[in-house]
Formats: structure tokens, sequence, C-alpha cells
């Protein structure tokens, strides 16, 4: 097996003639949606 194989993607959306495959999720989104998850949360808590 070499470093190169493709694996399963994260994400594959098929939908007539529209197929979006997503290979890996950037870590920069995952950040970003913690950070507005944590925010979210904290505002919902004080309310």
């Amino acid at each position: 097996m070499t470093t190169k194989t493709k694996g399963r993607p994260v994400f594959e959306l098929r939908a007539g003639s529209v197929h979006l495959t997503v290979q890996r999720i950037p870590g920069w989104l995952v950040a970003l949606i913690a950070t507005a998850s944590g925010a979210a949360g904290t505002w919902l808590a004080q309310r």
C-alpha cells in the first residue's frame, strides 16, 4: 500500500447531475465551528 491511497470521502453529496465530494475537513473550519458553538452555548446559558 502506498502513502497516496484514496480513502473514503468525509462527505459525499449526489443530487441529480450535481456531485460534491469533500475529502478532508480543514482545521480552520473545525476551529470556527467550535468557537461559534461555544459562543452560542454561552449566550444561551446566560439568557
